[in-house]
């Protein structure tokens, strides 16, 4: 099991580099998260939801994505507050004092799938959630050590040297454990180190010292790997004066934004990220993302001055996207009103699409392929609770496989979809940016870019760790 000092301090890096050198190796290797707490997500082979850096780790490894993986994902809609996802259906909305009353359930859950997956595979790399270190979220522990003592497996415990404070964080976390969890602590694995590894040393011999466990690898800082993030929000790289601007503003429910990670790559996107407080400047096109709670984060871009801005945007030519959440906001209403995302009842959306969505206990989790209006092909996935009708739901912005989805405007600058995934494909890619646009193509397939860095980092952890030693 690899667990962390810290939130992104490498675990989910380290388990998919990990995955790929045994795959190599030709062992059957097999990732596992107990409980996974994100709002970016994926659909599994067997029709379930899981936590997307469990989707990259299967990917890695050559097996199939299924919700064994990650048993338990908790979806936050609220700061106190999520969806609980079991073996990749939603089961219910809970608080945090009913969620840590639910984790006796969701135990026997983690462990029927971790049962399963240790018969078919010879070696499966769990991995932990935050910190083993949290004391207040000891009690009833299924995420950290808690599964470990039920298990009975070794911990390898991950830190990351680039934020500083890394001896203290290993120390510190190891002091704070039980003396059967630290004992079960085989060695430490140091992230994200750059500069001369002799200056280091004498650190790392003090550190083998003072807790008389091994120091298992200290992996380089490796700059432009193309890597699903769990949550965390990255800018784009430096583009060119001509670059064509794309906006996504940030919802304080903002999900599956890994949709943005192929723009963030291309070399003539300016992708920005607009966070609270920051006013944008022109763009060429705004996209309006998922959301785990549509009609708060509809009424939060009100709020921030976006609802004029979207209508100023599209008077001036530009373009409009919009992707699950983002496309019901664009419709008339969001009407919910059983209470399936928060309170029950219905908000006003921005009125561009004369549709309207109601939302419904049944989340579709669905795989698809299709073509955009312009005939371009593209692959992605749909996860979403609500039906959305109306009139422009007559000019479908994609043809699936199994009907139309979404919508485009009658003058063609505004468009919606349910379609995640949708600029993963370069041909995909290359087709929506030419309707923003940007007509010089340049996309590259988010697949064979993610391939290569699954590659990459394999060879890094190969060469800083001897992993048939490993425990």
């Amino acid at each position: 099991m690899i667990q962390g000092t810290t939130s992104d301090a490498g675990k989910s890096t380290l388990v998919a580099g990990l995955c790929r050198a045994w795959a190599r190796r030709g062992v059957a290797v097999a990732p596992f998260k107990p409980q996974n707490m994100a709002l970016n997500s994926a659909v599994t082979v067997d029709g379930g939801e899981i936590g997307r850096s469990q989707y990259l780790q299967a990917q890695a490894a050559g097996v199939p994505a299924t919700t064994d993986l990650n048993p338990v994902l908790l979806k936050p809609s609220s700061d106190i507050g999520a969806q609980v996802i079991v073996h990749g259906h939603a089961i219910a909305a809970m608080n945090a004092a009913d969620y840590h009353h639910y984790k006796r359930e969701a135990m026997t859950a983690v462990l029927a799938s971790h049962g399963r997956l240790s018969a078919q595979y010879a070696r499966v790399l769990v991995e932990g959630a935050g910190s083993p270190a949290e004391i207040n979220l000891r009690e009833g522990d299924i995420a950290n050590m808690g599964f470990a003592e039920a298990v009975d497996c070794p911990v390898i415990l991950v830190a990351d040297i680039d934020k500083g404070g890394v001896f203290a964080h290993l120390v510190g976390t190891l002091e704070l454990l039980a003396d059967s969890e630290a004992a079960r602590v085989a060695g430490f694995v140091i992230n994200r180190f750059r500069g001369d590894i002799a200056l280091l040393q004498p650190g790392l011999d003090w550190l083998e010292a003072r807790t008389g466990k091994p120091v298992l690898g200290v992996l380089p800082y490796l700059t432009g790997l193309h890597l699903d993030a769990e949550d965390a929000l990255e800018t784009g790289q430096q583009a060119g004066a001509d670059a064509l601007v794309v906006q996504v503003p940030v919802t304080p429910r903002i999900s599956n934004h890994t949709d943005f990670d192929a723009l963030r790559a291309h070399p003539g996107v300016d992708l920005q990220f607009i966070g609270p407080g920051q006013t944008p400047g022109p763009a060429d096109l705004i996209v309006l993302a998922g959301s785990k709670n549509t009609r708060a984060d509809c009424d939060w871009l009100k709020a921030a001055g976006w609802e004029a801005r979207l209508k100023r945007h599209l008077r001036y030519g530009g373009k409009v996207l919009g992707i699950c959440g983002g496309y019901q906001m664009l419709g008339r209403e969001i009407a919910d009103p059983d209470g399936i995302e928060d309170v029950p009842g219905t908000t006003a959306g921005f009125g561009l699409f004369d549709l309207a969505t109601r939302l419904d206990a049944n989340k579709r989790l669905q795989n698809r392929a299709g073509r955009l209006a312009s005939g371009a092909a593209v692959t992605g996935y749909r996860i979403h609770c609500g039906v959305t009708t109306g009139a422009d739901c007559g000019r479908p912005f994609v043809e699936l496989e199994d009907g139309p989805d979404g919508a485009l405007s009658a003058d063609g600058q505004l468009a919606g979809t349910y379609l995640h995934g949708l600029f993963d494909t370069a041909t995909g890619c290359d087709a929506i940016l030419a309707w923003a646009g940007h007509a010089d193509g340049g996309a590259v397939d988010q697949n064979t870019r993610r391939e290569a860095s699954l590659d990459r980092l394999a060879d890094a952890i190969e060469a800083a760790m001897d992993i048939e030693a490993l425990p």
